[in-house]
């Protein structure tokens, strides 16, 4: 599928004798739904989805959960360190709609039974997505085109349950087709038209939705109700290292029509021309994740992060530098150590060691593996950090044990994934990836096994916040909200005073144009105190 980008572009004959930067993007108005064939709006919308999920639009996500500060070499960026943001500053919302009308222009084209149930059950992937940012949300009433241009909101808790069902009958669907019913092929740019592999991850999605709602004692029937639904579906399987929900339509190291690259590296990478992209010149390393890796000698520090240019300053010990800066060492695969110089949030002055030389981290080689690597949908650490938490919960089957295995198991796809590898100073063979994760199965890592379930649970939602560093911001923002795991500190930036974590952003400023009294009959939004349903405390 390496030319699939180009053969689409050749297809679709769109004007201006080739592809725009939206080559394989669909609707611009969810009003007006796509008339494209069923396979187009399948490459398209999923395209999309890996789009958003990857792209910048989560970045502020990135750095109030840890993952990254704003660039000390930029002016700092006062909304997103003071909290200072407003309802034109973020938009998780408008994307999303409107990838939502294209999965629903693709069920209600679809020539098969398999095609509408991966168009429900990405329906339901966007739909959860749009709960975990805003709460309320319209639902029921929405996408009906200039049937309703007003939709009314349906409560978060109410979104979730009504996604639960649409999961189980995409599971349904799937089982009861025809063994000749049509299958998405090449036009699947996700599992190729495996649908066994479409019901792993659709389980998988309904195992998040269960374990989301587990945590808040005010959500205790939903949660009963959600355990009996993936108890009902369990044996079939979720995902893992072998299947995990990943797109690639065919991404190439190309500068044409805006950029062919991978979605998270045209974010954090380069071009093929090597300039940094946006988001690469605005962000480097935040001391929180580089700290908690480096106070564990954790390889993965200098695959999520790159290390400083000027490796030769780096000593053995972790040296305070600014306030707000940090210098993290470890010895890279020639056994020469590599150094991961990183700021806090919010810390507006360039590190400076006594040594001198040593220059921020940006984002790392274990994160942009490629121009050409797929956008992560959802990844298989995060189904196996899933699956450790619904076995210690008694969600699954296997008890402490099984949540155990399902967390180690985390740790070493997180390694293989960053390609990480334990070593040692002066060392040139380096165990292997998996080898290196074994290492880590003890000490400070280990599974609590005769822990508290709060000291389980820690363990799980903190390797989980690793193996989800960088691409999966958002779930990690997610989690933090709903755990309190990791504690993550606010930003020290003057005037900041944050009273805790951000717990919400605004509906964006366009739905307060189109649809203003429907979002007027909503709660007014906090950013520190209102809550998402399954969050502590709502």
């Amino acid at each position: 599928m390496k030319k699939y980008i180009l053969i689409i572009c050749l297809t679709l004959g769109l004007a201006e004798s080739g592809c725009k930067r939206d080559y394989l993007d669909l609707n611009t108005n969810p009003n007006t739904p796509s008339a494209a064939s069923p396979d187009l709006l399948l490459s398209g919308a999923l395209k999309t989805t890996a789009g958003f999920v990857n792209s910048g639009s989560y970045v502020m996500y990135a750095a109030w959960v840890g993952y990254l500060s704003q660039s000390t070499g930029y002016q700092p960026f006062v909304a997103l360190e003071q909290y200072q943001f407003t309802t034109s500053s973020y938009d998780a919302w408008t994307t999303p709609y409107l990838n939502i009308s294209n999965y629903t222009a693709l069920q209600n084209a679809a020539p098969s039974a398999n095609y509408a149930a991966i168009a429900k059950i990405m329906i339901a992937y966007d739909y959860e997505g749009l709960v975990d940012n805003y709460n309320n949300i319209p639902y029921t009433t929405a996408i009906q085109g200039t049937g309703n241009l007003n939709p009314t909101y349906t409560a978060g808790p109410a979104v979730y349950a009504d996604l639960m069902k649409q999961l189980d009958a995409a599971i349904t669907a799937i089982q009861g087709a025809a063994a000749t019913a049509a299958k998405p092929t090449g036009a699947d740019i996700m599992y190729g038209g495996n649908m066994t592999n479409w019901i792993k991850f659709a389980n998988t999605l309904k195992l998040r939705l269960c374990m989301r709602v587990s945590t808040n004692p005010n959500q205790s029937a939903l949660y009963g109700t959600f355990k009996a639904a993936v108890a009902a579906t369990s044996a079939l399987g979720y995902i893992d290292t072998t299947n995990p929900a990943s797109v690639n339509p065919g991404y190439t190291n190309s500068d044409a029509n805006g950029g062919q690259q991978s979605p998270l590296w045209l974010n954090y990478g380069t071009s093929a021309s090597g300039t940094a992209f946006t988001n690469r010149a605005q962000y480097q390393a935040n001391s929180f994740n580089a700290n908690l890796l480096g106070s564990n000698q954790d390889p993965r520090l200098i695959r999520i992060y790159a290390p400083s240019p000027t490796p030769a300053a780096a000593t053995t010990t972790t040296a305070q530098l600014l306030p707000g800066s940090a210098v993290n060492t470890y010895p890279d695969a020639n056994g020469k150590l590599q150094a991961v110089v990183s700021t806090t949030f919010g810390d507006s002055q360039p590190p400076t060691a006594p040594s001198g030389g040593l220059t921020p981290s940006l984002v790392g080689p274990g994160i942009l593996k490629s121009p050409t690597m797929p956008g992560m949908i959802l990844s298989a650490e995060e189904s196996l950090f899933l699956q450790a938490e619904a076995a210690k919960n008694g969600v699954i089957a296997g008890g402490v044990a099984a949540a155990q295995t399902f967390y180690n198991a985390g740790i070493t796809a997180s390694f293989v994934d960053l390609n990480a590898q334990v070593n040692t100073v002066g060392s040139s063979a380096p165990l292997s990836p998996a080898a290196s994760a074994t290492q880590f199965y003890t000490g400070a890592y280990a599974y609590p096994t005769a822990g508290t379930d709060a000291q389980q649970e820690q363990a799980i939602i903190t390797q989980k916040y690793i193996a989800l560093s960088l691409f999966g911001a958002f779930e990690a923002f997610n989690e933090e909200r709903r755990t309190g795991y990791p504690n993550v500190p606010t930003s020290i930036y003057p005037g900041a005073n944050a009273p805790n974590q951000v717990t919400r952003i605004f509906y964006p400023f366009v739905e307060y144009q189109t649809n203003a009294a429907s979002v007027a009959a909503q709660p007014t939004v906090d950013k520190f105190n209102s809550k998402i349903f399954w969050a502590i405390g709502a």
